[in-house]
């Protein structure tokens, strides 16, 4: 099997993986019904994840990079931490919106003690911290209020919660450029000393 059609099975499979996850929950999801569905043979599922678990595994790891990624892209140019606080809001509500599924995942995996809900909380509170450093570095420079660095993170980061929440509760397509201006406008005016 040449490398391009194996990366192509691979990305089926685990796409097909995080569907099911998120329509049925990760411990209803069964090998069988991925590879079904995916229109893959079982043995295709093993040759690229030696368990169900690496499928989750790398899910965390894709979906961290994606906001890592667009996170350290859209804040490259920006010059102040309120800047980057309204860009990493922008990034997190596009992605609520595109990656809804994972989202789903991620935040039905994150309460628990087993070792994919350890993974979980690692990844989300990985992820949190890069919002922390920009909140501290508003607070040094005087662009925002000090206050607790991890709960007001925390909060940015449930941003990305309450837009997947209220795109649930309209059964819709829900507007960008509407949800991020209404977070702008209310949420950082609690932050920020220039809005």
């Amino acid at each position: 099997m040449d490398k391009e059609k194996m990366n192509k099975t691979k990305r089926r499979i685990f796409n097909t993986a995080v569907q099911i996850f998120a329509e049925k929950g990760y411990d209803n999801a069964s090998v069988e019904e991925i590879t079904a569905i995916a229109g893959v043979a079982k043995g295709s599922l093993y040759y690229h994840f030696a368990k169900k678990e690496d499928i989750f595994d790398m899910l965390l790891e894709e979906g961290l990079k994606l906001l890592k990624n667009n996170i350290e892209i859209k804040t490259r140019n920006c010059s102040t931490a309120l800047e980057k606080i309204k860009a990493i809001i922008l990034v997190q509500i596009k992605v609520t919106v595109k990656y809804e599924a994972f989202l789903n995942v991620v935040f039905s995996q994150i309460w628990g003690e087993e070792n994919k809900n350890k993974k979980c909380k690692k990844a989300v509170f990985e992820y949190i911290k890069i919002i922390e450093n920009v909140i501290k570095e508003g607070i040094e420079s005087g662009e925002f209020y000090d206050g607790n660095v991890e709960a007001l993170a925390s909060g940015v980061f449930g941003i990305t919660c309450s837009s997947l929440i209220y795109r649930l509760k309209k059964n819709r397509t829900v507007n960008i450029d509407d949800v991020y201006n209404g977070f702008i406008n209310t949420v950082l005016r609690g932050i920020s000393k220039e809005i």
